[in-house]
């Protein structure tokens, strides 16, 4: 940040955008508050949470003191977790109708082939609950099949054997089907299929609830920008990422940011507006960019690729399986346009970054690897979530000179390149 005297307190605005999650914004304070004091507790800095001093309906306030310097920093979550519940809300027959639509929607589209050649985790993991739900109704079929079986061989006289047979297997079908789906928070389908099946339903385009969402984060974020911060802070996690590329494309579009403001006055000297920075972590934009109808996803990528106005910082990890890993989201898309000067495309090392002992513990629990963006690391590198978030240094001075990851991929194998 600006450095007006070590003295000087640095204020910093930080807007967090989930990926597709219906759970409360809660859990997102209380992963900050133990990650960043776990984090501190390794590096050597002091950090505090209280409740968050600007407006705004879910957040809050961060004091710190890292490499001698004070920092303010209010976090605001940007919640559209309703909008996911309302999405998920599907009986079973309809989440296998949500399966067919989704695979045909990939499959025909050419998407998933084009998603192939860059990185096959992720495909792995969008293919993940389609294969799930039909091992799970096989196996409901194969045991109502079993028990009839059983049943008939017990009483083999029984006149309507044939429908008594077909009752059982329904009957058994839908209790397994009931079971795997109560215990989703163990197997994942049901809540990876409704994600993926958010996306396929519209091609890629936004639905009009979430679009009218994202102009609400929109002006929150623009409203921020006239206020007396160092640095305003953008943070999109997941499918997070892609609405935060269209939110930051608008407000530079529509010149919807201040030249300039004054801190003091009308008659006082006009200073600087703060930095404008985005962070986006374990992006998944060519599930969406890769889509036919993701026209105003490919347009906002192609635009702020460009911009000078904002800082732009992304970090994936080869060991996050859910992330396009070291994918420049704007070139895989097909769309990087002369001047290209966004993002800077780093990686978050996983392997480097976490001992041995703990990349062991976590190497296996994909989602919880997906989060590890947001936690705290036992061998930090340059990325420090805590640092970025709560540090007395903006985004773009942090990574200034910094180089791109050597292993980046710009692989174009993208089958739609339009824009409009």
């Amino acid at each position: 940040m600006q450095d007006h005297g070590s003295d000087r307190v640095r204020k910093r605005r930080v807007f967090y955008i989930p990926g597709y999650d219906p759970i409360h914004p809660r859990r997102y304070r209380e992963l900050y508050r133990k990650e960043g004091a776990a984090q501190a507790a390794i590096s050597g800095y002091e950090i505090a949470l209280s409740p968050k001093t600007s407006g705004g309906p879910y957040g809050w306030h961060v004091n710190s003191t890292q490499d001698g310097a004070a920092v303010e920093a209010d976090i605001e979550v940007l919640v559209w977790s309703d909008i996911v519940r309302d999405s998920m809300g599907k009986s079973i027959a309809a989440t296998y109708g949500q399966l067919i639509q989704t695979a045909a929607t990939y499959i025909f589209s050419g998407a998933l082939f084009g998603l192939m050649r860059l990185r096959k985790g992720p495909v792995i993991a969008a293919l993940y609950p389609i294969f799930a739900l039909i091992v799970q109704a096989l196996l409901g079929l194969g045991f109502g099949l079993a028990l009839s079986s059983i049943l008939l061989t017990i009483i083999p006289d029984f006149s309507f054997d044939w429908l008594l047979g077909l009752a059982l297997t329904a009957a058994t079908l839908a209790l397994t089907l009931r079971w795997f789906r109560k215990h989703d928070g163990t197997f994942f389908a049901y809540y990876l299929m409704h994600d993926y099946a958010f996306t396929a339903r519209w091609g890629g385009a936004n639905p009009p609830e979430l679009e009218t969402r994202m102009a609400e984060f929109a002006s929150r974020i623009e409203q921020a920008m006239s206020e007396d911060w160092d640095e305003v802070l953008v943070v999109g996690h997941s499918s997070g990422a892609h609405l935060a590329v269209s939110i930051l494309a608008d407000l530079i579009r529509d010149s919807r940011l201040p030249p300039s403001l004054s801190k003091e006055g009308p008659d006082a000297p006009q200073a600087a507006p703060p930095a404008l920075s985005f962070l986006s972590l374990g992006q998944v934009v060519p599930m969406v960019s890769y889509l036919p109808r993701a026209t105003r996803l490919r347009a906002d990528l192609a635009y702020l690729a460009t911009r000078p106005e904002v800082f732009w910082l992304d970090v994936t990890a080869p060991g996050d399986g859910c992330a396009f890993a070291l994918c420049d989201p704007v070139a895989v898309s097909g769309v990087a346009p002369e001047g290209q000067i966004h993002p800077l495309v780093i990686s978050a090392a996983f392997t480097q970054t976490l001992s041995p002992e703990r990349w062991r513990e976590l190497r296996w629990r994909f989602f919880r690897l997906h989060f590890q963006y947001l936690c705290a690391f036992d061998r930090p590198g340059d990325y420090d979530y805590f640092r970025i978030t709560a540090g007395p240094q903006t985004l773009g001075v942090r990574f200034k000179g910094r180089a791109a990851s050597k292993s980046v991929i710009t692989t174009r194998a993208n089958r739609f390149t339009n824009t409009a």
